[in-house]
C-alpha cells in the first residue's frame, strides 16, 4: 500500500467546521413542531496526521456532529472545508470527492458489516465502488488490507458471525482502509470490545497514524483512552463545544466545571485518591426545551444568578465564563487569577 505523502505542514486545516447545526424534528401533541439542536453552531479544525478526541455524555451529540463532518448528516446551518474546499450539501462532485478521502470505523463492530457478505466481499466492494484496483488486483489488495490490521487473509473467506468482537472491528478498519483515507472518524470504535481488545484496536490505529499520516476524530466516552491516543481534545455538551485544547492541558487544567468532573471521574487505581470536590449531579436537561441563560448551569456547582438568566453565552466564550464563575466563587478563598490555570490540577495527572 503507497503511503500518504507528508501533509501536516499545509497552511490550512485538512477538514474544518465553522458554526455547523444539525436540527432533527421531534414529534409532539398539537400542530406546534419542535426541534432539537443536536449540533449546536460547532466549530472545529482537525490537520492532516493529527488526532481529536471528542469527548461527552451519551446525547451530548458526538456521533451526530462527527457524521455531519462527513456530510453523511443533512446540517441546517454552517460550512464544511476539506483540504482548504467548501463542501456543501448541493455539489455532488465535492461530495464525492469527500467519500473518496474520508471513512468512518462504527460502534458496533458486528452490524456494521453485512452479515450475507464474506469479510472480503465487503472489502472488495468497497475497492469496487472507489476504483481503487483493478478487479484482478482486487483479491490481492484485500489480503494486503487483512494482514495490515492484525488478520490473515483467510478471514476474508468467513463471515462476520464467525468472527469475535475485536476481530469485526480489525475488519472494519481494514474496509475503511480500503479507499487509503486521509481522515477517518471513529465512532467510539472500542466502546462495545473487552479491556484487552480495547488496548490492540487502540495501537493498531497509533500505528496506522505514524505509518500512513492519518487524522482521526476519535469520538469516545473514555477519557482515559483519549489522553493516550489524542493530541487535542473537544468536550461537546448538548450539541456546544464547551473547551477545546491541547490533550495535556485540558486534562490537567481544565478551565469549565463540566471537564473537570469528567477528568475527575477517570477510574484510577489509588486509594489515596481523594474523591471529587464537585461531584457531576444529575442528567443532563431535555433538548427539547433547554434552560434559559447557560445549560449548564442546573447541574454547576459554581452557578451563578446571571447564568440562570439571559442568554446563553457564545460558544467561543463559553469556557470563560464558566471559569469566570468558578473564579467568583472562590474570591472568598483568596485564589489569585494569576494562578487560575492550575485551579483544577488533580494529583492523578
Amino acid at each position: 500500500m503507497n503511503h500518504l505523502p507528508d501533509l501536516t505542514v499545509q497552511p490550512y486545516p485538512l477538514l474544518e467546521v465553522e458554526d455547523l447545526c444539525v436540527t432533527f424534528p421531534v414529534s409532539g401533541f398539537g400542530f406546534k413542531k419542535r426541534h432539537v439542536q443536536a449540533v449546536n453552531g460547532v466549530s472545529l479544525h482537525i490537520r492532516a496526521g493529527e488526532t481529536l478526541g471528542l469527548v461527552g455524555e451519551s446525547g451530548s451529540g458526538k456521533s451526530t456532529l462527527g457524521r455531519a463532518m462527513l456530510q453523511l448528516e443533512n446540517t441546517s446551518a454552517g460550512r464544511v472545508r476539506f483540504n482548504g474546499q467548501l463542501i456543501t450539501e448541493g455539489m455532488k462532485p465535492d461530495i464525492a470527492r469527500l467519500r473518496r478521502q474520508t471513512a468512518m470505523i462504527f460502534q458496533d463492530p458486528f452490524s456494521s458489516l453485512n452479515p450475507r457478505q464474506t469479510i472480503g466481499e465487503s472489502i472488495g466492494e468497497v475497492l469496487r465502488v472507489h476504483r481503487k484496483v483493478t478487479k484482478a488486483e482486487i483479491p490481492a489488495r484485500i489480503n494486503t488490507l487483512l494482514t495490515l490490521v492484525g488478520l490473515s487473509p483467510e478471514h476474508a473467506t468467513r463471515r462476520p458471525q464467525a468472527l469475535s468482537g475485536g476481530q469485526c472491528q480489525r475488519a472494519g478498519i481494514a474496509r475503511a482502509l480500503a479507499i487509503e483515507p486521509r481522515l477517518i472518524v471513529a465512532d467510539e470504535c472500542v466502546a462495545a470490545l473487552d479491556v484487552s481488545i480495547q488496548a490492540q484496536i487502540i495501537n493498531l490505529l497509533m500505528d496506522l497514524r505514524e505509518s500512513m499520516g492519518l487524522a482521526i476524530l476519535f469520538i469516545a466516552h473514555d477519557l482515559a483512552i483519549v489522553r493516550r491516543l489524542c493530541d487535542r481534545v473537544a468536550v461537546m455538551y448538548l450539541g456546544r463545544i464547551v473547551e477545546s485544547g491541547p490533550t495535556q492541558t485540558v486534562f490537567s487544567a481544565p478551565r469549565h466545571p463540566y471537564t473537570a468532573a469528567l477528568v475527575a471521574a477517570i477510574p484510577e487505581i489509588d486509594p489515596d485518591r481523594p474523591l471529587p470536590e464537585h461531584p457531576l449531579q444529575g442528567e443532563p436537561p431535555s433538548p427539547v426545551s433547554l434552560p434559559a441563560g447557560c445549560a449548564f448551569h442546573p447541574r454547576c456547582a459554581f452557578a451563578l444568578p446571571e447564568c440562570r438568566q439571559g442568554a446563553a453565552p457564545e460558544t467561543r466564550h463559553i469556557a470563560d465564563h464558566a471559569f469566570a464563575c468558578v473564579l467568583e466563587n472562590h474570591k472568598s478563598d483568596g485564589i489569585n487569577p494569576m494562578t487560575e490555570g492550575m485551579l483544577y490540577e488533580t494529583k492523578a495527572f
